[in-house]
């Protein structure tokens, strides 16, 4: 069997089948088909006049009836009278022409788009123009269009964005790292990063995080790395650096970007430390943090910096980090008008000596204190608190002059004058208070020669009451025998 190929028609010459059905249909069919393929179909004469149209269901809003009698050419936009010229022009027996879009004016004020192509099926006869709708196409474009430019400025938001990043990254005094989560490779430092590290920012970006740390800090970073991985969240833990560069507190914080998780890294130096320099940081961290008495350094807005053990001791916290970023006034004073007056004599003397207060430790302790504390100005700005548990018993050094017998009497105005200012007014009433308590109770055993019972009905108390405020005051042998009525 032989089979011969065939050249493939032109878009201009129809197949020889197509050809011998078309020539056994009638006018009627064929105008059907014409109607059925186009959305609209106009029959145009010589003059260029529009005789008759065929208009799709989609198309009756348009008004396309009204064209009729009108030249075609006035019925498209400016800019589209050329292409209908060439369609016109071109149309011939041979063959359609190729298509173009014109746009028609349209009573809903958005031009309709419509793609035609002509033919003359006699010569000297009128022309057919079939029209295909374009609306669901131009409105295509026209979104298109609108999402690139949606999109051009979200990408010029992005790089604004960035570029305010980056700037704020390169001035930033806080030594940061961006470091991938996965690989702990650290993929940017800041300058401060790389002066408080001691190298460039080009040798810190592909290192091991943890291997810009000292030896001793590697188990607590790896650990640190393993919590972010596993709970998104890790507290902070102080590492030492390298080449005796001192301490710093790291904290960690995760981040999704590009694809991928990474991590942000804060170091964070002692201020102090920072300020005496690498070779005096070691031993004054030592000192401070070996003190009998409590040890604060805040920023001006009272936030803690730095603590040492037995300020943690006091205010019942474990570790550092609990206590680093709250302000003082949250374990500081009874009341907050208190710590308000504490640090309002601060600012406006520059220091406070023996000021009475008491610690309010984190599970209820209350724990009475003497605050001493010091404000330093200079490039970073702090205040320094040093807090003591205060005296059990009323200092001897408090009384003055002799009574009858011996005794010393208070100097009360002169020490509310040197205290007022100092300590709010609730604590200078509760010592005087304290004090009148023990003078009176002291008076009352010396009178009844240390009878209890005798000395408990003179001032008014029972026996346990007395003994309570015995016990408070340190007041006589509470250990001796108890003698009856």
């Amino acid at each position: 069997m032989t089979v011969t190929l065939q050249p493939r028609p032109t878009p201009q010459q129809p197949p020889a089948a197509l050809q011998q059905v078309a020539g056994h249909l009638d006018g009627e069919v064929a105008g059907r088909i014409v109607a059925a393929s186009a959305d609209l179909s106009l029959v145009i004469d010589a003059d260029g006049v529009i005789r008759d149209a065929t208009v799709g269901t989609d198309l009756d809003a348009e008004n396309i009836p009204g064209w009729l009698g009108r030249r075609w050419v006035d019925t498209v936009t400016v800019e589209s009278r050329p292409k209908v010229d060439a369609l016109l022009r071109d149309a011939r027996p041979e063959g359609i022409t190729r298509w173009r879009q014109v746009n028609h004016p349209s009573p809903s004020g958005v031009d309709l788009p419509i793609r035609y192509a002509s033919i003359r099926p006699a010569e000297g006869g009128p022309i057919l123009v079939l029209g295909r709708d374009m609306r669901a196409v131009s409105a295509l474009q026209r979104r298109l269009v609108e999402t690139q430019q949606a999109l051009e400025r979200d990408y010029d938001r992005l790089r604004a964005a960035e570029t305010r990043y980056r700037q704020l990254f390169q001035i930033s005094g806080e030594p940061v790292l961006v470091v991938d989560a996965g690989t702990r490779r650290v993929a940017e430092a800041n300058p401060a990063a790389a002066r408080l590290l001691g190298r460039p920012a080009k040798r810190i970006v592909g290192q091991d995080a943890v291997d810009l740390f000292d030896a001793a800090s590697t188990r607590a970073l790896e650990a640190q790395f393993a919590a972010l991985r596993a709970t998104g969240q890790a507290g902070e833990i102080r590492a030492t650096l390298p080449h005796g560069r001192g301490e710093v507190t790291v904290s960690a914080s995760l981040f999704r970007g590009e694809g991928g998780a990474s991590a942000l890294m804060r170091l964070v130096a002692d201020p102090v430390a920072a300020e005496a320099g690498a070779d005096q940081e070691a031993p004054t961290r030592a000192v401070i943090e070996a003190m009998p008495e409590g040890f604060v350094v805040t920023d001006p807005s009272r936030r803690i910096l730095t603590a040492n053990a037995a300020f943690l001791e006091l205010a019942q916290l474990a570790t550092e980090g609990q206590a680093r970023g709250r302000t003082l006034d949250h374990w500081l004073g009874r009341e907050e008008t208190e710590a308000q007056a504490l640090f309002a004599t601060l600012v406006d003397h520059g220091a406070v000596r023996r000021f009475a207060t008491v610690i309010r430790g984190t599970f209820g302790g209350i724990e009475d204190v003497e605050v001493a504390a010091v404000s330093v100005a200079g490039a970073r700005p702090c205040l320094g608190f040093a807090i003591r548990p205060a005296p059990r018993r009323i200092p001897e050094g408090r009384f003055e002059g002799r009574m009858p017998g011996g005794r010393e009497v208070p100097r009360s105005v002169e020490q509310m004058a040197e205290l007022v200012g100092r300590v709010s007014m609730k604590t200078l009433v509760r010592e005087t208070t304290d004090l009148i308590e023990k003078l009176c109770i002291e008076a009352a055993l010396r009178i009844t020669r240390d009878n209890r019972a005798s000395a408990a009905e003179m001032l008014g108390l029972s026996r346990q009451g007395l003994y309570a405020k015995m016990r408070r005051y340190g007041v006589g042998d509470l250990d001796g025998p108890v003698e009856e009525d």
